[in-house]
């Protein structure tokens, strides 16, 4: 058995050599791909949004090369079914001319899925995904299905085009751990994309994990050590984003209709346990909870009208709430 430091020193080694194979391919965002790999190693499901062209699916399949995991790619379109997804059961026919069924599976068989423009397929379909996303199976024909682990989300959106779209509902945004904004990249990497793209000889990411090295990691996190005063500070945090509370700053309280419900706080403490862990340690600290806080609530905050008439981010009402907070300390 491994001196607790010595473990600690390895999974963190480990998750900086993924981040160094997904560098490999992808250029610059640093700060998606720290969060994927948060969401990914807590067992979380993660919901990307950007712009066409930034990279988002060559991120979700460069992630699986690295982690030697089986992957899908499902395009979300209006005519999609739910049996698209999961699969269905076939009529096929024997040596001698009898029928019988057998399950074909669909692409959420797969450990990572990569949902593209989920908003563009119907709610049916949708709550299909999400469905497998909440209960890791599947039902086909009264026979329920286990899906594989470890298993993953990534859905991305398309911000710009909302038209003929199916905007996920609040409740169902809610079973992402996080919602990852993929921004725009500077001068210097748009030069490293062409010349990464127009020549050949593109760079192949080398596997630097299995499924059982990250579900090991994955186990790790949960133990890692919570203090009665950092979780405490997270509580704080997540009541603060409702409006009826005393503490919560003025942006809560003009901006925000109803705050983070607890699966807010839950998501927190996964993701900020992971990074305990890729920064070498074995405890949570507040700068952890403040690091992820970000990615993990801003789509858990519903605005009201006045928040969304003038348009303020959900990003700057929480960085207004971890100012008041550490004002508050």
């Amino acid at each position: 058995m491994l001196e607790p430091s010595v473990q600690v020193e390895s999974w963190s080694g480990a998750i900086a050599n993924v981040r160094e194979q997904i560098g490999r391919v992808i250029v610059g965002q640093q700060e998606a791909v720290e969060q994927m790999l948060w969401c990914i190693f807590a067992g979380g499901h993660a919901l990307l949004e950007g712009i066409p062209g930034l990279g988002k699916t060559v991120l979700v399949r460069t992630i699986a090369d690295t982690l030697d995991l089986s992957f899908s790619r499902i395009q979300f379109t209006p005519d999609l079914m739910p049996s698209d997804i999961t699969g269905t059961n076939v009529i096929t026919f024997g040596p001698q001319g009898t029928a019988d069924t057998a399950f074909q599976p669909g692409p959420v068989f797969s450990s990572i899925v990569l949902a593209d423009e989920i908003n563009r397929a119907s709610p049916k379909t949708q709550s299909a995904l999400l469905e497998a996303m909440q209960e890791q199976t599947v039902t086909v024909g009264g026979e329920t299905r286990k899906l594989p682990q470890p298993f993953f989300v990534l859905a991305t959106q398309n911000p710009l085009e909302q038209e003929g779209t199916y905007p996920l509902p609040e409740a169902q945004l809610d079973r992402f751990m996080l919602k990852i904004h993929v921004g725009y990249p500077s001068p210097e990497e748009l030069k490293e994309i062409v010349r990464r793209t127009t020549s050949g000889g593109g760079a192949v990411p080398e596997k630097k994990l299995d499924a059982s090295e990250l579900m090991e990691i994955r186990r790790a996190s949960r133990e890692v050590l919570l203090a009665d005063e950092v979780l405490d500070y997270g509580v704080r945090l997540l009541m603060m984003t409702h409006p009826e509370e005393k503490n919560a700053p003025a942006a809560v309280r003009s901006y925000v209709r109803f705050g983070s419900g607890p699966r807010g706080i839950q998501s927190i403490i996964s993701a900020a346990k992971v990074r305990a862990i890729s920064k070498g340690r074995l405890h949570v600290s507040t700068g952890d909870i403040a690091a992820v806080a970000v990615p993990a609530l801003r789509h858990r905050l519903f605005l009201n009208f006045e928040g969304q008439a003038t348009g303020v981010s959900p990003d700057r009402i929480i960085e207004e709430v971890l100012a008041a907070l550490e004002g508050s300390r």
